[in-house]
C-alpha cells in the first residue's frame, strides 16, 4: 500500500498536519495536494480541532540517499521536479496541476482556524508558498526558505505575488522573488516573514504553545477575525466598519457570547462550544 503523503493527528485541540514524503524532502505532487485538501475540508466540522500546525515529517532513522547519505530533514522542498522532468504532461494537465496547487493554498488561507507553519527544514518554492498561506510562520534556527522559481524558468504561485508584498513590503517582496535569496530563521524574522525562530528541537513545542493561546478562544470570533483581516485591504474604511458590525452582531447572537459574559462575571475560564 502506498504510504500517505500527509499525516494528521489531533492533540490538545490542535491538529498537526505533516507533509510526508521525507525521501523526497516532502516535495509536493498531485496526490499530496489532494490529501492535504481532503483533510483541510474536514477540519471546520471537527469540534476537537481549534488550531492547526503544518510541518514536515522528519525522515526515518534508516532513510538514506542512493549515495548512502542520510536524508536531510525538510519542511517542503517545493514541487517534485522528477514528476515534471519527463515533459509528458499536456498543457491541460499542466494547468490542472497548478489549479490544484492553488486550490489547496486557498483552502489553507481561508480555513476558519488559526494555522501555524512550523518550518522544520528547507522550504522552497511551493513549500514556502504553503507556509506563507498560514497565519503564522515559526522557523527552526537552522531552517531556510526561498522562492527559487526565477532561477528555474518558472513563476511563483500560491498567491505569493499578493501575500508577500502585504507581509514584507513591495521592495523586499520584489527582491526575494526576483533574486531567489535564501533566508534562514533569524533573517526571516527580521524581514517579517516569520514570527519567531527557535532551536529546531523546540520548534513543535513552540508551535503547540502558540496554538494553545488560541484554542481556548471562541471559534466564531476567531473565524470572523481571520476572515475580516484577510478582506480588509479590499474594503474602504466605511465598509470595514459595516463588516465589523455584522461580525459583532453575529457573535452577540451566539451562545458563546453569553458564555463569555457568564465566565467573566463568575471569574472563571469560559468554555466555548463554537455555537
Amino acid at each position: 500500500m502506498t504510504p500517505a503523503t500527509v499525516l494528521f493527528e489531533a492533540r490538545d485541540n490542535t491538529g498537526i498536519l505533516r507533509l510526508n514524503r521525507p525521501h523526497r524532502m516532502n516535495a509536493v505532487i498531485e496526490r499530496m495536494y489532494e490529501e492535504l485538501g481532503a483533510i483541510l475540508d474536514s477540519l471546520p466540522s471537527d469540534p476537537a480541532v481549534r488550531a492547526l500546525i503544518l510541518t514536515g515529517a522528519p525522515p526515518l532513522p534508516d532513510n538514506t540517499t542512493s549515495a548512502g547519505q542520510p536524508v536531510k530533514e525538510a519542511f517542503c522542498a517545493g514541487a517534485d521536479l522528477k514528476h515534471h522532468a519527463d515533459g509528458g504532461r499536456t498543457p491541460t494537465e499542466k494547468k490542472a496541476y497548478i489549479e490544484l496547487a492553488h486550490a489547496t493554498c486557498l483552502k489553507l488561507r481561508t480555513l476558519p482556524l488559526p494555522v501555524i507553519a512550523a518550518v522544520n527544514g528547507p522550504a522552497r518554492g511551493a513549500g514556502t508558498e504553503l507556509a506563507l498561506n498560514c497565519d503564522f510562520v515559526l522557523m527552526a534556527d537552522t531552517a531556510t526558505l526561498a522562492f527559487p522559481e526565477t532561477g528555474l524558468g518558472t513563476m511563483v504561485g500560491g498567491g505569493v505575488t499578493r501575500h508577500l508584498e502585504r507581509t514584507v513590503g513591495l521592495a523586499r517582496a520584489r527582491e526575494l522573488i526576483y533574486t531567489g535569496r535564501v533566508l534562514n530563521g533569524p533573517e526571516a524574522v527580521q524581514t517579517g516573514l516569520a514570527l519567531a525562530s527557535v532551536p529546531a528541537d523546540h520548534l513543535l513545542s513552540e508551535a503547540m504553545a502558540l496554538a494553545a493561546r488560541m484554542t481556548d478562544k471562541a471559534p466564531l470570533s476567531m473565524a470572523l477575525a481571520k476572515s475580516l483581516m484577510e478582506r480588509a485591504p479590499s474594503l474602504t474604511l466605511e465598509e470595514s466598519y459595516a463588516e465589523e458590525t455584522k461580525a459583532i452582531v453575529a457573535c452577540m447572537e451566539s451562545r458563546d457570547w453569553q458564555e463569555g459574559i457568564d465566565a467573566f462575571k463568575e471569574k472563571r475560564r469560559p468554555i466555548f462550544k463554537g455555537v
